[in-house]
């Protein structure tokens, strides 16, 4: 049974307003060990909406700090951050992840050439296959640019947006791009998530799809993450038995949690 939730965010994310202490509240009442919460650091997100993606450190790791006391011997509460990776940011991300020491850090690919997949224009002129094959290729440039995190989120978040592509997407479609991003991965001793909110999204699959889980276990992938991406309480660990059933079929016998910028493998399936 996993027992832990690596991708959590909260108030401290413009895209929730769920307080830090009824998401560790709901993973206490689920039975979790350890709850990370990994909140949106997105440096220069295009103006798009009221969401600005970013947060204060000071005020993060003040809070962090006052929980852990609090929940000392009910559930181990981690520092994470999901950093959202642009070519050019990798820098300052480094800069970030040297001063505040965070447990943890996710590396996620929201946008592609500063346009999010999420809008209507980022499909306007391309087709659906060039749209996809670009956000694969964005997360390899991204893995080149950034070495500042250790899990990639998310692998085909575009997955949820693109006309259909849930319908038909197949791993052969685009088996060139996905390969380079995946051995790119591996090479860079970077390790990939199990987002969960796929299944949330209607989806038939986690993210990334089930093909992509397959071909990087091939490739010699082991090093994963289980993340709900949960914004609001109801969402946290959401599906996970499904996901860990899904795992152990495709041969994965071990997830990674992390204290202190280090993993720790724990068993699938006990």
């Amino acid at each position: 049974m996993i027992r832990a939730d690596y991708h959590v965010h909260s108030e401290f994310s413009s895209d929730s307003s769920t307080p830090m202490e009824d998401m560790i509240e709901k993973a206490i009442e689920l039975g979790l060990e350890r709850i990370c919460f990994t909140d949106h650091m997105d440096y220069d997100f295009p103006v798009t909406s009221t969401y600005t993606f970013v947060f204060e450190p000071e005020d993060y790791f003040r809070k962090l700090a006052e929980l852990k006391g609090k929940y000392e011997g009910k559930i181990k509460i981690l520092r994470g951050i999901e950093l959202g990776l642009q070519p050019h940011l990798g820098q300052r991300y480094q800069q970030l992840v040297n001063e505040y020491p965070f447990d943890f850090m996710i590396g996620s690919t929201h946008l592609v050439r500063k346009l999010d997949p999420y809008l209507s224009e980022y499909w306007d002129g391309r087709s659906k296959e060039e749209g996809v094959r670009m956000y694969f290729e964005e997360i390899t440039q991204n893995l080149i640019t950034n070495p500042c995190f250790l899990i990639n989120g998310h692998l085909d978040y575009m997955i949820r947006y693109a006309p259909d592509t849930n319908k038909d997407f197949t791993y052969e479609k685009y088996a060139e791009s996905i390969d380079t991003m995946l051995q790119t991965i591996i090479d860079h001793g970077k390790g990939i998530e199990v987002n969960t909110s796929g299944f949330k999204y209607g989806l038939s699959v986690p993210h990334p799809h089930t093909d992509i889980l397959k071909r990087y276990r091939e490739l010699g992938g082991e090093l994963i993450t289980i993340g709900s991406d949960a914004h609001k309480p109801e969402h946290l660990a959401f599906d996970f038995d499904r996901a860990e059933k899904l795992l152990l079929e495709l041969g994965f016998r071990y997830y990674a949690v992390y204290e202190e910028q280090k993993p720790i493998l724990l068993p699938l399936g006990k």
